[in-house]
C-alpha cells in the first residue's frame, strides 16, 4: 500500500465517527447462516442432563432434541452436529456400536430428517464414544491406535450414518487415508451427494476436556492423550499438508479444531486453498467464556459475538459453537429491531 500524504489529510477515524459509515466499511459480518449447533444426545425419553463443566449445555434424549431442532429451524440455523453418549455396556474394543443401524445417532438422524428435512444434520465420524479405552480407534497391545483397522470401522460408521439420512459425515478421528476410503464407499453405495466435512487439522489440544466429560470418554481415557494421531499444536505447515490430502481424497469442506487459539491455521487454510473452511469453538473455549461471564468479568453477548466475528475475519465460512442458539436469537432480535426502526 502506498498512500500519498499523511495526517491531517488522512484521518482514519473519520469513517469510525458515525454508525452508518462504520457499517458501510465493515469488512466482515456474522450471520445466522454461519452457525452450526453441536448437541449431545442420550438414550431415553424426556431426559435432560446438565453438563457440569459446560454451563447451559445439556445432554438430551431424542424427543427433546426434536424440540430443540424446532427452535433452531425457526431461528434459521442451517445445521446441527450430533455427538452421542454411549452407555458403558455398549462400549467395546472394536466399537461395534458405532455402526449399529439401530444405534443412538442413527435413530436421531432419522427422527430429525423425518421432522425437519430442511435442517442440515452432521454426524461425527470417530470411535471414542464407543471404545472402552476412549481412544478414537482400535488399539494394539501398547495402546497405539491402528490406522487401517480403524479406517475400516469408520467406513462402516459413515455408511450407517448416510443410510440413516445424514447430510454430512464429519470424520474427526485423524486417521490417514480415511477420507478417501469413506468417499469411495459412499460413492459405491449410491450416496453421491452425502457431503464430507473433514476434521483435517485437529490438534491434540487440552481445550477438549469438557467435551470428553459430556460424552463420557474422559473416564475411559484415564489421563491418556491422543498425540499419536491428532496434530502437534506447534505445527502449522503440517496442517496444510493434512488439508491437501483430505481435499485430494474427496473432502467437500475442511475443519480446523480448536478455534480461537488456532485462527492462524484457519487463515492459512483459507488463503492457500480457498475451499469451504470451518472451525470449531470447542468446549474449553465455551467453558472459559461462560466462567468469565458467570463471574461478571465479561459481557456475554458482546464478547461472544466478537469472538465469532474473529472466526469470520480469519476466513471461516462456518462455525461450530455451543453459543449457536443464543447467537441466532440475538441476531434475529437485532434484525427485528432494525426492521421496526425502518
Amino acid at each position: 500500500m502506498n498512500f500519498v500524504g499523511g495526517f491531517p489529510h488522512r484521518r482514519p477515524r473519520r469513517v469510525r465517527k458515525h454508525d452508518f459509515s462504520r457499517r458501510l466499511v465493515a469488512e466482515h459480518t456474522l450471520s445466522v447462516n454461519d452457525l452450526i449447533y453441536p448437541m449431545f444426545i442420550v438414550e431415553g425419553n424426556n431426559r435432560r442432563e446438565a453438563v457440569e463443566s459446560m454451563p447451559g449445555v445439556s445432554r438430551v434424549s431424542i424427543d427433546l432434541l426434536l424440540e430443540e431442532a424446532k427452535e433452531l429451524v425457526a431461528l434459521g440455523v442451517p445445521a446441527i452436529a450430533l455427538f452421542p453418549v454411549t452407555p458403558a455396556e455398549l462400549k467395546s474394543e472394536l466399537a461395534e456400536e458405532a455402526y449399529n443401524p439401530k444405534g443412538l445417532v442413527q435413530k436421531a438422524v432419522r427422527a430429525l430428517k423425518d421432522a425437519f428435512p430442511e435442517l442440515g444434520v452432521i454426524t461425527d465420524g470417530a470411535l471414542d464414544p464407543f471404545t472402552i479405552h476412549g481412544q478414537d480407534g482400535v488399539i494394539d497391545e501398547q495402546g497405539y491406535v491402528l490406522n487401517d483397522v480403524t479406517t475400516d470401522i469408520l467406513v462402516k460408521q459413515a455408511l450407517s450414518h448416510a443410510e440413516a439420512g445424514a447430510d454430512v459425515v464429519a470424520p474427526s478421528d485423524m486417521m490417514d487415508g480415511r477420507i478417501g476410503a469413506i468417499r469411495e464407499a459412499l460413492e459405491a453405495a449410491g450416496f453421491v451427494n452425502t457431503q464430507i466435512m473433514a476434521y483435517s487439522a485437529k490438534y491434540a489440544s487440552h481445550y477438549y476436556g469438557p467435551f470428553r466429560d459430556a460424552i463420557g470418554s474422559a473416564g475411559n481415557l484415564k489421563g491418556g492423550n491422543k498425540s499419536t494421531y491428532q496434530m502437534d499444536p506447534a505445527n502449522s505447515n503440517e496442517a496444510l499438508q493434512e488439508v491437501a490430502m483430505d481435499l485430494q481424497e474427496g473432502a467437500d469442506m475442511v475443519m480446523v479444531k480448536p478455534g480461537m487459539p488456532y485462527l492462524d491455521i484457519v487463515q492459512r487454510v483459507k488463503s492457500e486453498f480457498g475451499v469451504p473452511t470451518f472451525a470449531y469453538q470447542v468446549s474449553g473455549e465455551y467453558a472459559m467464556h461462560k466462567a468469565a461471564i458467570i463471574n461478571g468479568w465479561l459481557k456475554e453477548r458482546e464478547c461472544v459475538l466478537e469472538s465469532l466475528l474473529c472466526f469470520k475475519r480469519a476466513g471461516a465460512d462456518g462455525i461450530l459453537t455451543y453459543f449457536a442458539k443464543d447467537v441466532a436469537t440475538w441476531l434475529n432480535e437485532a434484525k427485528v429491531t432494525k426492521e421496526v426502526g425502518e
